[in-house]
């Protein structure tokens, strides 16, 4: 029972908002009294942790290089948003709704998306970029981009877009992508977070 009242609330959440959906309603669509959904789940808070907490997956294994791996991020994102029901990230969702009176959604979501900068960042650092943090920083925001536009304009090719927006901070870093790769010519001296921004703020145009 724990379990499916999990799986409710997961796809009432999500779908319709946590502020929307009161423990009644989670209660009434699965048949139960609120009694026993309070035996399992003592309070909506509660519910609210341990559905993020549900969320809260691990970046997928693979033996692919690092650099298909990267790529691969925004493959799958193309995917997710041609799916029915994709509302986005749950948990910048759920800082949207309560994160100004709940700091305990915003730490878990920090969490979560630390976690995916910290993968982009292990992967750059097999493929020894010098600025792996700063770039890893700028994949994560690349991925939220993406999501944001989508759900904007309802449109997939989005995530092609930000993959594109990848290849070429991929590419100014030193990394061959596709056959290509930018020589590194840039002096160790050079600030490489700043050329990486320039390249940002150029791809971002395209993305507005």
């Amino acid at each position: 029972m724990k379990q499916r009242i999990l799986e409710t609330a997961d796809l009432l959440f999500y779908q319709r908002g946590i502020r929307a959906i009161g423990v009644d309603t989670i209660a009434a669509e699965i048949g139960i009294s609120k009694r026993t959904l309070y035996n399992h789940f003592p309070s909506k808070d509660e519910l609210i942790a341990a559905y993020l907490a549900g969320r809260f997956t691990k970046a997928p294994a693979s033996g692919k290089p690092p650099v298909e791996q990267i790529l691969g991020t925004f493959d799958r994102l193309e995917r997710g948003f041609a799916a029915k029901g994709f509302r986005g990230c749950p948990f910048v969702n759920a800082v949207a709704e309560l994160g100004s009176e709940d700091q305990s959604v915003r730490k878990i979501a920090i969490a979560f998306k630390e976690s995916r900068r910290l993968w982009f960042r292990d992967l750059l650092k097999q493929l020894a970029v010098a600025d792996a943090e700063g770039l890893a920083t700028q994949l994560t925001i690349l991925v939220d981009g993406a999501i944001a536009q989508d759900l904007v304009r309802n449109d997939p090719s989005m995530a092609r877009a930000a993959k594109e927006a990848a290849k070429v901070l991929l590419a100014n870093a030193g990394v061959e992508v596709g056959g290509e790769k930018s020589s590194r010519g840039t002096p160790k001296g050079r600030n490489a977070a700043s050329s990486h921004t320039t390249v940002v703020t150029r791809e971002g145009e395209g993305f507005a």
